[in-house]
């Protein structure tokens, strides 16, 4: 097992926020990873790890407020939504 370090697990993170499966959630993820990823505890990048495996279209449901988003992902998806809205990237 290869132990990565931040700089390189923040570098793969960034590059699977931009290459997303619906180009909606390139724009919130990717703006998002731009700006705050670096900012993130490592606790909260567990969180977006895992986020990341997540479907897009359910994604793109809870920024748009169609659905929920599960408890689990609620504080750190809040923050992307806040900052995807602020920036105008989410409809």
């Amino acid at each position: 097992m290869t132990t990565e370090t931040r700089e390189t697990r923040l570098k793969r993170l960034h590059m699977r926020s931009w290459r997303r499966g619906i180009k909606e959630m390139d724009l919130v993820l990717g703006k998002f990873s731009d700006e705050l990823l670096g900012s993130l505890s490592d606790a909260d990048l567990d969180v977006y790890e895992a986020l990341l495996e997540e479907n897009d279209q359910d994604m793109l449901r809870w920024i748009t407020g169609q659905d929920p988003t599960p408890e689990g992902y609620a504080d750190l998806f809040g923050r992307i939504s806040a900052h995807a809205h602020s920036k105008g990237t989410a409809h």
